[in-house]
């Protein structure tokens, strides 16, 4: 696991940015994208390399992290819409190469292994962004969550509905139940970035690095995974132990060795 402390949420952005970049130039890629507001600022950084300097996004594809349940693809708060409005339609990434669980299938038990094989039959994810909640859950892992657990049909905390209402006219407008990548399925992309700011994350961040491996904090499934970058801001890093050794690790990172 490798930390990366950036003065500012711009400059985490942009770093992030340059690790979904380096993907992208490499060849055919598929990517993992996530929607809320950790990864915003990437998104939009990668829009503006796209638009100024041609980067090319023609020979990648993406899988989403998860989506409600009942909400139509039509509606603007729905996982589909969102991530076309905040980055997909602003670079040439094909919509149709864009795949996120149905929310609206007409069997909702068996999405999660549809989409789960649809992975599978892409060659799987070579980079998966990710962004942390302040109870410590990846995707809609709430804690609880099952760390070998697949794609499925979660319930969401009232906590969780309670943060999201922000989004919707009212907080009995959020859906009750999502489909999710679970943990073993979100374990499986070959690089995993963590987005995290501001000091409301940074008990979970510590969590989830330094704390016990636990279901009480999902996030902390990433101490099993063998390439994981963790891409926060001063404030978030506040409650790190080890913070000190972290900077000095990234000082003194050999000038071959990419994130």
């Amino acid at each position: 696991m490798e930390f990366v402390i950036r003065p500012t949420q711009a400059d985490v952005s942009s770093t992030v940015a340059d690790i979904v970049e380096g993907y992208v130039c490499g060849g055919p890629t598929t990517l993992g994208l996530a929607t809320g507001s950790s990864p915003l600022g990437s998104y939009r950084e990668l829009a503006r390399r796209h638009r100024e300097s041609g980067l090319d996004f023609s020979n990648a594809r993406a899988f989403l992290l998860d989506e409600y349940v009942g909400l139509p693809k039509s509606h603007d708060q729905s996982y589909f819409s969102v991530i076309r409005s905040e980055f997909v339609d602003h670079v040439n990434l094909d919509p149709e190469r864009v795949l996120s669980p149905d929310g609206e299938a007409a069997d909702i038990a068996a999405e999660g292994a549809r989409f789960d094989a649809a992975i599978r039959e892409a060659g799987g994810i070579d980079v998966q962004l990710l962004g942390i909640g302040s109870d410590g859950h990846i995707g809609f892992n709430e804690p609880g969550s099952s760390l070998n657990s697949r794609t499925r049909v979660k319930t969401l905390t009232e906590q969780t509905r309670l943060d999201n209402a922000r989004f919707f006219d009212t907080v009995d407008d959020v859906p009750h139940h999502v489909i999710t990548q679970g943990l073993g399925t979100i374990g499986e992309a070959r690089h995993l970035v963590m987005i995290a700011f501001g000091e409301g994350k940074a008990e979970a961040i510590a969590a989830a690095a330094e704390g016990p491996l636990s279901a009480f904090c999902p996030a902390s499934v990433i101490q099993l995974h063998q390439h994981v970058t963790v891409v926060i801001d001063e404030a978030a890093a506040t409650r790190l132990q080890l913070v000190d050794y972290y900077r000095y690790a990234l000082d003194n990172k050999p000038p071959w060795q990419a994130f």
